[in-house]
């Protein structure tokens, strides 16, 4: 198994973005509060969810995947096998039927495996993003 721990400590953070339908106002909104802090990162994000960050923030550094039920999860799932990922945030719709239940709940085994800071609310995102940052940067004032 592949460490995660970040080799260059120069590079940026290298963060994955992924958000459900019923949550991607919410991801969007999210990024928004915390435009400050992200701006040293760079990203990855499912289809849609990639591009809606991206249309609201073309100031960040974020690379549209494939969506998800169409392998855009396991594109992500790929970049945290080899090491190519630093932290997860998914926002989660627990209460609307996925048909592709299988590659989130892959990403999320993955996450695991590997180790790699995962979040999947609000506030589990601001803990990891916050905890991520200050463990790189040593302070979280951008």
């Amino acid at each position: 198994m592949q460490d995660n721990e970040h080799k260059d400590d120069d590079a940026p953070l290298r963060i994955a973005l992924v958000a459900h339908d019923a949550k991607k106002d919410d991801i969007v909104d999210w990024v928004g509060k915390h435009l400050n802090l992200l701006r040293k990162a760079t990203f990855v994000g499912t289809g849609t969810t990639g591009g809606r960050i991206k249309q609201a923030f073309p100031e960040l550094d974020i690379t549209p995947l494939f969506s998800g039920p169409l392998g855009g999860d396991q594109q992500i799932g790929a970049m945290i096998a080899e090491g190519k990922l630093d932290g997860l945030i998914f926002f989660v719709d627990p209460l609307s039927p996925m048909p592709h239940d299988v590659d989130v709940k892959a990403l999320n085994r993955l996450a695991v495996v590997y180790d790699l800071p995962m979040a999947q609310s609000r506030r589990s995102a601001n803990m990891i993003i916050r905890g991520m940052m200050m463990e790189k940067y040593g302070t979280i004032d951008f």
